[in-house]
């Protein structure tokens, strides 16, 4: 067993080096979860280099935040790669990435998008002297009016970075960079390395990120749709079938979305928003002695999951246990002392108490 054994990370857009499926081997082998998308039990999340080319900079910017947001600290594929021992260890370093902001005077938050996708060395500090001079490259083509996606995709398309040092790099316009070596002047093209990915993986990428699309724009029907497509070529993935549950749920289509509850839980034991959501869905139809062990299950498997404990403490008090709710609520005060629902939590634990006290009284 190592430190990162039971570890679960997320992936968001396909890999470069390798077909996601082949990754998640590798990554189970070593007792590594690997799983599209994030949940509660994600550690990390790894950005495939591949999203480049399918995805707008704005929506990676913002995703990108996002994780930020919600703790999940992103991890480049080469990171990923290098974690796994897929990848050889970048060169010992010594510069931190504020040293190199500080001398290449490039913008923060671009280094840190050009850093996930892998454009420089080191994926993270301590960064290379060779860092520093691809950070003063890429700052002097972010001034001459290039994107950092479009310098993000052109690099990895000459060999290792590294080997960019050497040249001259000259943004010709937003979308695109140009080398000047001895030889002359050309444009930084040719195939990804290592791009060993099939038809089936390249697909099943595409349609899982087209499907996210659908749902966020609410578009259920279609996305639940697309959703079925990814689960045809990956019968494994329970991601795909608990979002495809989600989006069933929501168009209304609850026998449906069961089934994929169930799929998804038959698929990982472990996901605790399953359980979680399908409790919701039969609280939901009226079948809440379902939603109650359903929430019981969520509980056993993350203890810490306080949107299950109050959820469950509530359907405990209107099933006329006052002991189990004020339990639970007391629990769940333990792990949220702040927000609204914990003064909801503590009114239930207030009204149970004084229940108590008036049948002692009488």
């Amino acid at each position: 067993m190592t430190e990162r054994s039971g570890k679960v990370f997320g992936t968001y857009g396909a890999f470069a080096a390798l077909p996601h499926r082949l990754l998640a081997k590798e990554a189970k082998r070593q007792g590594i979860l690997l799983k599209r998308g994030t949940s509660r039990r994600t550690t990390r999340l790894v950005f495939g280099r591949k999203l480049l080319e399918t995805a707008a900079e704005t929506a990676i910017d913002e995703r990108h935040d996002a994780e930020l947001k919600a703790g999940h600290r992103p991890l480049s594929e080469n990171g990923f790669l290098r974690l796994l021992g897929l990848a050889k260890p970048a060169e010992p370093a010594e510069l931190s990435r504020q040293s190199l902001l500080d001398q290449s005077h490039l913008e923060p938050s671009l280094f840190d998008l050009l850093s996930l996708f892998d454009a420089f060395e080191h994926d993270e500090e301590p960064y290379s002297f060779r860092d520093l001079i691809l950070a003063r490259k890429y700052a002097g083509l972010v001034a001459s009016g290039a994107n950092w996606s479009a310098i993000a995709r052109s690099i990895h398309r000459s060999g290792p970075v590294e080997s960019l040092t050497a040249l001259s790099l000259h943004a010709a316009d937003a979308e695109t960079i140009y080398a000047l070596s001895a030889e002359g002047v050309s444009e930084l093209s040719g195939q990804l390395v290592l791009d060993l990915d099939t038809a089936d993986d390249a697909r099943l990428e595409e349609l899982f990120l087209t499907a996210e699309e659908a749902e966020a724009d609410h578009r259920h029907d279609e996305a639940a749709a697309l959703y079925q497509r990814c689960l045809a070529i990956d019968p494994s993935d329970a991601v795909a079938a608990f979002n495809r549950a989600n989006c069933l749920r929501a168009a209304g289509r609850h026998a449906e979305a069961a089934h994929d509850y169930a799929r998804a839980i038959k698929l990982d034991g472990s996901f605790v928003e399953a359980w979680f959501n399908l409790a919701g869905m039969m609280a939901e139809d009226g079948r809440v002695d379902s939603a109650r062990r359903h929430l019981r299950k969520a509980i056993a498997v993350d203890a810490d999951y306080a949107d299950a404990v109050f959820n469950l403490a509530r359907l405990e008090f209107e099933a006329g246990d006052g002991t189990e709710a004020r339990r639970l609520w007391m629990r769940y005060l333990e792990l949220d002392d702040k927000s609204n629902w914990a003064k909801i939590a503590l009114r239930g634990v207030q009204l149970i108490d004084l229940q108590a006290l008036q049948k002692s009284a009488g």
